[in-house]
């Protein structure tokens, strides 16, 4: 079991935003080698179908699959709702997928008026529905797609003139509803966290799922005998499919200082 249990954990997204969820998992598992696959080239998912979705989903799982990971986080909520359901039946390693936090957001909700900020990939799905009419009992939840946000934080933008207008633009109106608890549905929002509360009373509470995500993870991987039983750090290695010739600086500004070992490795395919 033991060399299985040193095998690499995959967290894979459209493009960097997942690298928020990263994060949440470095800080919980720090002995874990951990691979992260940025899908660049196609992003965003958000406006594509739930099969071309599905498609590229199982083409990074065939590249992660040859690096011999024992477990993958799917770090993106619109993969996570075209194609959980498919690489689960697929594969029988531990596959970890992305949902907007829509539950904690209605339990924190005093006045029963909730955002949503997400892709309209997330926001179309089947799976966010389901949630939405799960959890909406007593809350009015109002759902806002944003158009153009992953584009920017793909290209590092978290602060920009036109980045804040944008952003403007899809909060105002839900200030309007009265919201106080906003959800962020799309993994790439968590980079722009400190623009939204700028824009925001303070009142308002901000919610998203990497630290939730990152505890499941390693609560599944205690029951079924996966940690990594190394005492030093673990690597973490990153893959993206970019055209953008500053890539890595993107990658870098958005992963911060959070280890040591930082290793960007280029283009996977």
């Amino acid at each position: 079991m033991a060399p299985f249990q040193n095998n690499p954990i995959g967290v894979i997204d459209s493009g960097v935003g997942g690298i928020s969820v990263l994060k949440c998992i470095r800080a919980h598992l720090p002995h874990e080698n951990l691979i992260y696959v940025a899908d660049s080239k196609f992003a965003p998912y958000g406006e594509k179908t739930s099969e071309e979705i599905t498609r590229r989903v199982l083409t990074v799982f065939d590249f992660l699959n040859k690096q011999e990971v024992k477990s993958v986080v799917v770090a993106c909520n619109t993969a996570t709702a075209a194609s959980i359901q498919t690489v689960r039946e697929k594969f029988d390693y531990p596959i970890i997928g992305m949902e907007p936090a829509v539950k904690p957001a209605s339990l924190m909700s005093k006045n029963k008026i909730v955002g949503v900020l997400a892709t309209s990939g997330t926001l179309l799905s089947a799976k966010f529905s389901a949630l939405l009419e799960h959890h909406g009992n007593d809350i009015h939840f109002i759902t806002q797609p944003c158009f153009g946000l992953v584009e920017l934080v793909e290209q590092g933008d978290t602060e920009s003139p036109e980045l804040i207008t944008l952003l403007k633009k899809y909060i105002d109106p839900l200030l309007k509803e009265e919201i106080d608890t906003l959800v962020l549905g799309c993994t790439h929002y968590s980079f722009l966290k400190k623009t939204i509360k700028k824009l925001m009373p303070e009142y308002i509470k901000i919610v998203d799922t990497g630290d939730a995500v990152s505890n499941y993870l390693k609560l599944v991987l205690v029951e079924k005998n996966m940690l990594n039983q190394n005492a030093k750090p673990g690597t973490t290695d990153f893959w993206t499919n970019s055209l953008d010739q500053n890539a890595d600086k993107v990658i870098s500004k958005l992963w911060g200082d959070n280890s040591k070992s930082f290793n960007f490795k280029g283009l996977w395919f």
